[in-house]
């Protein structure tokens, strides 16, 4: 498992960025989903914590297949999600990912939020997180990929017309009020033999962009959810949740030739290789002994019916 803890300053305050967070992540989610790709949100519903009072869960599938590198296409299926979990216990959360066809690969983001400059070296109240796994992220002046570049997103040219802020200078963390800093203590770990390393670097390396870019979207945003209330933030929040969703159902059912319709089917993985299963931590039974007679039938997780196997069960 590789951690690290990253701190991202923003010109905000936490009473504000508690408005931004929501309106960032609502309006970047629909804006990244497309293609039959994107985030699906399956609920989102008030809940209670037994260790952090009452909160906001949401849970949600990410279909990323096309954005993963070919060495990892390799190994996985061709449609596939992770699923997000996430518990908002403002001014804490907590964020979980997983798939469910490797069961050794995990992802924990524990955030906490505070009005300074990412001072506080023990802000989880445990213990310090040692200075190597400490990464500060600097909105301004952290190169951007070229693909996630916009303009109108350039903190050296943002104005805000609201707040009367910007734009950023270099050396503003030090000088700017407000500011706030997000504390973000990520775990990533993908226990598979020949590909721990690689993998968890990798992540980490996707982690960093994604906040570079939500972070840098909500300062850049702000003139569009200034002064709304949590109220309103949560209808709008409501509102592009299902615009989203119905870009995702609505590209994956008609992205067969022609536009044909095809079944919305997740298929996470289908194989015979039982080292493989292994080495993804399922446990394979040795059924010849008990059933000698049965053909050999490839071995699928998570997986929905496909039309054959509905026409064989009507068969028999």
């Amino acid at each position: 498992m590789l951690m690290k803890e990253y701190r991202i300053c923003m010109p905000l305050t936490t009473e504000e960025y508690r408005i931004g967070q929501l309106y960032m992540i609502s309006k970047h989610s629909c804006e990244q989903s497309d293609g039959g790709e994107g985030v699906e949100v399956v609920r989102n519903e008030p809940d209670t914590h037994p260790q952090h009072g009452p909160g906001q869960l949401t849970e949600k599938r990410i279909y990323l297949s096309s954005k993963l590198p070919s060495w990892i296409k390799a190994f996985v299926p061709r449609f596939f999600y992770v699923t997000e979990k996430a518990w908002n216990f403002y001014p804490f959360t907590i964020t979980e990912y997983s798939v469910s066809f490797v069961p050794r690969f995990s992802i924990c983001i524990e955030t906490r939020f505070e009005n300074n400059n990412g001072s506080n070296d023990n802000v989880f109240g445990d213990m310090p997180t040692p200075a190597d796994d400490v990464c500060f992220l600097d909105i301004l002046t952290d190169p951007n990929l070229e693909k996630h570049y916009n303009e109108s997103e350039d903190l050296s040219r943002w104005r805000s017309n609201k707040t009367n802020r910007g734009p950023l200078e270099k050396g503003w963390r030090d000088n700017h009020n407000p500011i706030m800093c997000s504390y973000k203590r990520v775990k990533c770990s993908f226990e598979v033999y020949g590909f721990q390393t690689r993998t968890e670097d990798f992540l980490h390396n996707i982690i960093k962009d994604i906040l570079l870019v939500g972070h840098r979207q909500a300062v850049a945003w702000v003139d569009e959810w200034h002064g709304l209330s949590l109220e309103e933030v949560r209808e709008y929040e409501k509102a592009m949740q299902e615009k989203t969703n119905n870009k995702v159902k609505s590209n994956q059912n008609n992205s067969g030739p022609q536009g044909a319709t095809r079944p919305v089917t997740h298929r996470s993985i289908s194989v015979t290789d039982e080292r493989s299963l292994r080495r993804m931590g399922v446990t394979t039974v040795n059924m010849s002994s008990t059933a000698p007679s049965l053909p050999h039938i490839p071995v699928r997780l998570n997986s929905t019916p496909s039309p054959s196997d509905n026409t064989e069960s009507r068969k028999s």
